[in-house]
């Protein structure tokens, strides 16, 4: 009996069967980073609005209490330690990649760090009217939510501008040693309200810039693992964005 012959033809697959398990999984881990980075933004949220509650209410009992106000402003060498305090853990946190990923050290540094400044934001509070202090409180906060805001819902591109700011911090500097010349001389009001007002601006773009590198849908992004450098980055921008609109209301000065 004779055996016919079978010829089997193997058929290469179509371009889209041979791409779809590679689409699928690409799916996958495109909502895996979705998942991870949502997490990363309400953790950092979460330990950012900690962080100004204790600050704001640390300002509040400075401005508001006269007992404690008094004490503050007859004790600078406290403001000098606090200063101490902030600079060494700035350090510790921006400098040391591995510390501040490392738990529990990350967060014990992350609270003494938030103390300190705002032990300083109070003190240096203190010395204005709390007309002055309520409304940069206010200004602060309405700028911070138009900023968000914007960084969430608009296509600029603030990651890709580090030139621009970096220019702007140069001209930040100039106008800081001009003044620190100039001051021994006598007060120039204009002058100083210039350099608040540039500095007011650039921490206004820095919260936007530092924002959109928190969410991840622009050029540059922050790794997920560096929550605790993305929370000390968008406080101090908020911190530094009230201390200069402190300045430039210095017509409230006590």
């Amino acid at each position: 009996m004779k055996k016919g012959k079978v010829n089997i033809h193997n058929e290469p697959p179509t371009y889209q069967e041979a791409t779809a398990g590679y689409e699928e999984m690409q799916a996958q881990f495109s909502w895996d980073d979705q998942t991870i980075r949502q997490t990363f933004i309400r953790k950092v949220y979460a330990i950012l609005m900690v962080q100004l509650f204790v600050t704001v209410a640390i300002v509040a009992l400075f401005t508001f209490c006269a007992p404690v106000r008094f004490f503050i402003q007859t004790h600078p060498g406290l403001y000098m330690a606090s200063y101490l305090t902030f600079f060494a853990t700035y350090i510790a946190l921006s400098c040391c990649g591995d510390l501040r990923r490392q738990v529990p050290w990350n967060i014990m540094l992350l609270v003494v760090f938030t103390l300190s400044m705002a032990f300083m934001m109070g003190f240096v509070s203190s010395f204005y009217n709390t007309k002055s202090v309520v409304l940069c409180l206010g200004i602060t906060a309405l700028v911070c939510f138009c900023v968000t805001v914007f960084s969430f819902q608009s296509k600029v591109d603030i990651t890709s501008c580090q030139g621009v700011l970096f220019s702007l911090c140069i001209v930040m500097l100039l106008c800081a040693i001009t003044l620190s010349i100039v001051v021994p001389f006598g007060y120039i009001p204009w002058l100083h309200a210039i350099y608040a007002v540039l500095g007011a601006i650039l921490f206004t773009l820095f919260l936007a810039f530092d924002t959109q590198m928190l969410l991840g849908n622009k050029r540059y992004s922050i790794s997920p693992e560096e929550y605790v450098f993305a929370t000390l980055s968008i406080y101090l921008d908020i911190i530094y964005l009230f201390s200069f609109l402190l300045q430039i209301m210095g017509g409230g000065h006590d």
